[in-house]
C-alpha cells in the first residue's frame, strides 16, 4: 500500500505541508535539524499510531501553536489507489486535565472520515523504519527489542495486536491487584480471573514472537552473511519469560519448538504454553504478592543477538553490531513482504553515513525490490548520481519541503 499525499499541520517544525509522493524512491536532503527525520516520524506516527521518537506526544505539536487557543496537530495520509484508496487522519489536541500535571494530548483518528480507534489505524500502511539509533536493538535493554517486535507484529497481524492490547491491560489490572494483596491482604484466589486473561492472550504473544524470530533469524542470517563475505554467522533467538526455573539453554529449545509450525498458527503448541504459562502463575503466586507485580510473562521477553556463537551485545565490536542491525532490518522489510504479500513503504532517516561501501550497496540494492522508499540524508554524495538520476530528489530547509530538478 502507497502512501500517495501526506499533508502536515502544526507537526513538529512544519506549520503547514502538503506533499504529494511518486512510487520508488524520494530523497530528502538537509542539514541537521531542518525537519528530514520528522517527515519519517509522522509516516511512522500514521502507520503504527506510535512516535519511534517522542517522551510524550506533546512534544509533537508545533511550539508556536502553543500559543493558540487549542493547539493541535493535524496529520493526514490519503494510501493506496481505486478501491484501496483510503484516507488516514490523526489529530492530536492539548486539553487541560484539570490536575497539577498540565495539559494533556487528546488522540483522535478517522479513517475516511469516520472516528476510529488509533489502533485501528495499525496494518493499513505497513513501513520499515531504519534509525541511526536502532543500533540500540542490539546493544540497549529487552524494553526496545520488545517493542520493536510489537511495531511490526502488529503491521502484519491485527489478531497479535488485539492480544497485546489485551494483555497489558490484564497485566496492569493484575499488578494492581498483588499491590493490594501485598499492602493490604486479601484473598489470592482473586488472582485466578487475572491469570487466565494472561495466559490467553500471552500464548498468541509468545507463540507469534517465536514464528517472527524464526523467520528474521533465517533472513537476517542470508543478509549478515553477505555483508561480511561469508565470514560471520549472525543467529537471532527468542528468550520467552514464562519460566523462571528453566535455564536459558531450555528456554531456547522451548522457543525452537514453539517456532516449528512456521507461519501458520499451530492452535496445539499455544494450548500447551497457555496450560504452562497458568501452573507457573500459580507456583509464584507468593513471590508475585510478596514483590507486588508480575515476575514471567511476554512483557519481560526478550531476544538475543550471537555472531558465531558469541553474545554481540557483550562480545560484539560496534561495527559488528551495526552489521546486525543493518541484517535485522533487512530480515524484517522480507519478512512483511512474505507475510503479508505486499512490499511496506521502507523509511531510512539518514543512515548512508554510517555505513561502509558494502553496507551501503547492500542497503541501496533492498530499496530496488521494494514499491515505495523515503530516504533522507545531508549529502547528496551518499548516493551515486545514477541512483539519484532515478529518484525524485527534494531539499528540506526550516520545515518546507522544495524540489530539486538536477543534482550535481
Amino acid at each position: 500500500m502507497r502512501l500517495n499525499h501526506l499533508s502536515l499541520t502544526n507537526f513538529r517544525n512544519y506549520a503547514r505541508l502538503e506533499l504529494s509522493l511518486p512510487d520508488r524512491l524520494t530523497v530528502f536532503q538537509g542539514a541537521n535539524a531542518q525537519g528530514k527525520t520528522n517527515l519519517l516520524e509522522a509516516i511512522h506516527l500514521l502507520a503504527t499510531g506510535r512516535s519511534p521518537r517522542a517522551t510524550a506526544e506533546r512534544e509533537l505539536i508545533n511550539w508556536l501553536a502553543l500559543e493558540d487557543p487549542l493547539p493541535y496537530a493535524r496529520l493526514v495520509g490519503e494510501i493506496g489507489e481505486g478501491r484501496a484508496a483510503q484516507k488516514l487522519e490523526l489529530v492530536l489536541e492539548l486539553v487541560a486535565n484539570g490536575g497539577s500535571n498540565g495539559p494533556r494530548v487528546r488522540k483522535q483518528v478517522r479513517i475516511d472520515g469516520v472516528p476510529k480507534r488509533a489502533l485501528d489505524l495499525v496494518g493499513r500502511l505497513r513501513v520499515v523504519l531504519f534509525l541511526p539509533e536502532d543500533l540500540s536493538l542490539v546493544t540497549g535493554g529487552p524494553a526496545g527489542r520488545r517493542r520493536y517486535l510489537d511495531i511490526a507484529l502488529c503491521q502484519i497481524a491485527p489478531t497479535y495486536c488485539r492480544a497485546l492490547s489485551g494483555y497489558n491491560r490484564a497485566v496492569s489490572q493484575r499488578n494492581a491487584l498483588l499491590k493490594r494483596l501485598r499492602e493490604h491482604g486479601g484473598d489470592p484466589g482473586q488472582l485466578a480471573f487475572w491469570n487466565t486473561r494472561l495466559a490467553e492472550h500471552g500464548s498468541v504473544l509468545a507463540h507469534r514472537r517465536a514464528q517472527a524470530i524464526r523467520a528474521l533469524d533465517r533472513n537476517a542470517a542470508e543478509r549478515h552473511l553477505a555483508l561480511t563475505a561469508g565470514v560471520e554467522r549472525l543467529r537471532l533467538a527468542y528468550l520467552p519469560s514464562p519460566d523462571l526455573a528453566l535455564t536459558p539453554e531450555e528456554n531456547l529449545r522451548r522457543a525452537g519448538h514453539l517456532a516449528e509450525a512456521g507461519p501458520v498458527y499451530h492452535a496445539r503448541a499455544r494450548e500447551e504454553f497457555q496450560e504452562r504459562f497458568l501452573t507457573q502463575l500459580r507456583g509464584i503466586q507468593s513471590r508475585e504478592i510478596a514483590a507486588g507485580t508480575s515476575l514471567i510473562g511476554p512483557h519481560r521477553d526478550d531476544m538475543a543477538f550471537a555472531v558465531d556463537d558469541r553474545d554481540l551485545r557483550t562480545f560484539g565490536s560496534r561495527g559488528q553490531q551495526r552489521t546486525a542491525t543493518l541484517a535485522l532490518k533487512l530480515a524484517e522489510l522480507q519478512m512483511m513482504q512474505d507475510e503479508t504479500g505486499e512490499s511496506p513503504l521502507l523509511l531510512l532517516d539518514d543512515v548512508m553515513s554510517e555505513l561502509d561501501a558494502t553496507r551501503r550497496h547492500m542497503l541501496l540494492d533492498a530499496l530496488a525490490g521494494v514499491a515505495q522508499a523515503l530516504v533522507t540524508t545531508t549529502d547528496w554524495g551518499d548516493f551515486s548520481p545514477e541512483l539519484l538520476a532515478q529518484a525524485r530528489t527534494m531539499r528540506v530547509e526550516g520545515g518546507r519541503v522544495l524540489p530539486v530538478e538536477q543534482v550535481h
